[in-house]
């Protein structure tokens, strides 16, 4: 059965005085500079359940792709197991559904909603309800300078490379609070993409804070399961129009979320994706 639902998503704003938008990420309790200097604007978008229909979508048309593939690591509780165990098979999955030669993780988040904590403590991060993309052209270059040995990044950053997050529920459906993915084919990466720096105490980076536009069309894949995942692009070196560059993404409260279901809990990698 689908479920098309309706809820209110979370834009981006520019801050009013024209200045640079920036997050403090992590920042010193005596700084004054408030953690942002942009706001939100709610609008009420439809989106779509793609249950059924999911192989329509593809990360070179939508800049998504679902699919099946329990994970053998399931416990989700160590960082330290994490990385050791659910890294190597998520590289060979990614290999395998992306035709890529090599993949470099280089992070996770886990997300376990917590109703009424606030979302800003690393070790208890909650969903996020904000339209976004994870990186801009330039921190995913970066991202290869930073993670990858000085030998190796020209010529890696001469071929195609992607940055794609590997998303998937843990522990139980992810009923409670979805993710949002926008089709690429319905955003203008001119007018609809502003970078936001992301200030950390000791680096900086850069994501894409999303503007509202009524002509996105949003998809979710209602009540994924912990055997079911889905890749999202954030940056693709491919920029000539042929393949789809980034997704907008942002978890949502839907309103037909049944009382008593249980609070989402998720794992997302974040990857470098290189090809000969």
């Amino acid at each position: 059965m689908v479920s098309d639902t309706i809820s209110t998503l979370q834009y981006f704003t520019a801050p009013l005085d024209g200045s640079r938008p920036y997050n403090r990420i992590y920042a010193d309790s005596s700084t004054t500079k408030p953690p942002r200097n942009w706001t939100q604007e709610p609008h009420d978008m439809q989106i779509e359940d793609v249950r059924g229909k999911e192989e329509l979508y593809k990360l070179d048309n939508a800049g998504f792709q679902y699919g099946r593939e329990a994970a053998k690591h399931t416990s989700f509780l160590n960082d330290g197991e994490v990385e050791r165990e659910y890294y190597p098979e998520s590289i060979d999955l990614v290999k395998r559904v992306t035709g890529a030669t090599s993949i470099v993780i280089f992070d996770h988040t886990i997300r376990r909603r917590r109703p009424g904590e606030a979302g800003d403590d690393p070790q208890k991060r909650q969903p996020v309800a904000a339209v976004h993309v994870d990186q801009t052209t330039a921190s995913s270059i970066a991202r290869v300078h930073r993670h990858l040995p000085p030998t190796e990044a020209p010529s890696l950053l001469r071929r195609r490379f992607q940055i794609i997050n590997l998303w998937r529920p843990i522990s139980h459906a992810a009923v409670d609070w979805p993710l949002a993915l926008c089709d690429f084919r319905s955003v203008d990466v001119e007018k609809d993409l502003a970078p936001v720096a992301l200030l950390y105490p000791d680096r900086e980076g850069e994501t894409f804070g999303v503007k509202y536009n009524p002509n996105h069309q949003w998809k979710y894949m209602k009540a994924m399961t912990p055997d079911e995942f889905v890749l999202i692009k954030c940056f693709d070196s491919i920029q000539d129009g042929s393949v789809a560059r980034l997704t907008p993404h942002t978890g949502f409260q839907d309103p037909n979320t049944p009382e008593g279901t249980p609070a989402r809990e998720s794992i997302e990698l974040r990857a470098l994706v290189f090809y000969d």
